[in-house]
């Protein structure tokens, strides 16, 4: 296959991750999945796609340990030409119950590791003139729900970055995605992918409330996760990939709702947004 792309992608031992990187395989594909722990990985994959397949075990709060997986990618399939920033989990409280800890760790997994790969892959990717960066944030970035402002927060930080990030690399030959999905039939609303806050207050109760209804839909959810591989081979191939591309029906109705409200209020407020002009 000439066309084949080598793809980086990290949590890849479940959710999105280990969706895409399984549709990508049996596409023909070349995936380097990396995960906290390769175990996972070795398990889930096995041996049946040796040749194209490289798992890695990567401490994304680690420069060191991210920059000798690049090197082992390239060592092992020449270059690299897709980045997948998929690995992440949901923080969930009102700000006033989580402590300095829980939102350092948050800002440390969805954010800053991010930042870290980044850095780490340039490099590679500025040499062959070529790449695509895909940072998976969410619809929460961009419309954040009731008890994730935490979660929204570090998501509309890789929003921000990604679109600044993609005017620096365009003209580098260097594309930017940010995608957003809505939720998807995965195990993002287990416990093993969410983090309460441990400290829960009284006045609280109707985050308590809105976390329940979230947890119920487990199982239920609308998005199919073996459809994204598809959409992520669309925006690696389209020559003007966008920036922006919000995943999942809810999730577009979801960001059209968020920018007509947005559209209205600006309208509203327009006299006293020019107020200020000499």
């Amino acid at each position: 296959m000439e066309n084949k792309k080598v793809w980086f992608i990290t949590g890849a031992s479940k959710g999105l991750g280990l969706a895409v990187a399984k549709q990508l395989l049996q596409k023909g594909e070349q995936v380097v999945a990396t995960s906290r722990n390769v175990k996972a990985l070795t398990a889930v994959f096995g041996n049946d796609y040796a040749a194209n397949f490289l798992p890695l075990e990567v401490d994304l709060t680690s420069s060191a340990s991210i920059k000798a997986s690049m090197k082992a990618t390239v060592d092992k399939f020449g270059k690299i030409d897709v980045v997948v920033n998929n690995a992440g989990y949901g923080t969930g409280g009102a700000l006033e119950e989580l402590k300095e800890a829980e939102i350092q760790q948050s800002f440390d997994v969805n954010f800053f590791a991010v930042i870290k790969v980044i850095q780490a892959v340039l490099p590679y990717m500025r040499k062959e003139k070529s790449g695509h960066i895909i940072n998976i944030s969410s619809i929460a970035g961009f419309a954040p729900g009731l008890g994730w402002s935490v979660y929204g927060a570090a998501k509309a930080a890789i929003n921000g970055l990604s679109e600044g990030l993609a005017n620096e690399l365009n003209p580098l030959g260097i594309q930017v995605s940010i995608v957003s999905p809505g939720w998807f039939r995965t195990s993002f609303a287990k416990e093993e992918s969410i983090a309460l806050s441990e400290q829960q207050l009284p006045d609280y109760e109707h985050i308590r409330t809105a976390h329940k209804k979230f947890k119920s839909t487990d199982g239920k959810q609308i998005g199919d996760p073996n459809k994204v591989a598809a959409v992520f081979m669309d925006l690696v191939s389209n020559p003007n990939p966008p920036v922006q591309l919000f995943m999942g029906s809810d999730a577009y109705g979801r960001a059209t709702s968020k920018v007509n409200d947005l559209a209205q209020n600006m309208k509203i407020f327009q006299s006293l947004s020019v107020s200020t002009d000499f």
